[in-house]
């Protein structure tokens, strides 16, 4: 989500070395997004290949600028780190 909230759109091939994750594992997270509303798959053929192309809707986008804001007050909340492990 956070790759897609700053471009407009990105392949699937894109996302699984941005984030590292193996083709199921991206699979898996990118069914449970779209079955929640907050991405769109385009699938098509690019040169006789398959090429899967994903947004954010903007469903996706309030949802993920919902937890940028939650995340925030949760580590704002935080006491100072005092250097001590």
């Amino acid at each position: 989500m956070a790759h897609l909230f700053v471009i407009e759109s990105a392949d699937f091939l894109f996302l699984q070395r941005q984030t590292g994750l193996t083709w199921g594992n991206l699979s898996a997270h990118v069914s449970k997004l779209e079955a929640a509303g907050y991405v769109e798959v385009k699938k098509e053929f690019v040169d006789r290949k398959p090429h899967t192309l994903l947004h954010l809707t903007q469903k996706g986008r309030a949802a993920f600028q919902d937890y940028r804001g939650s995340m925030k007050r949760m580590f704002e909340g935080l006491p100072p780190d005092s250097g001590s492990t």
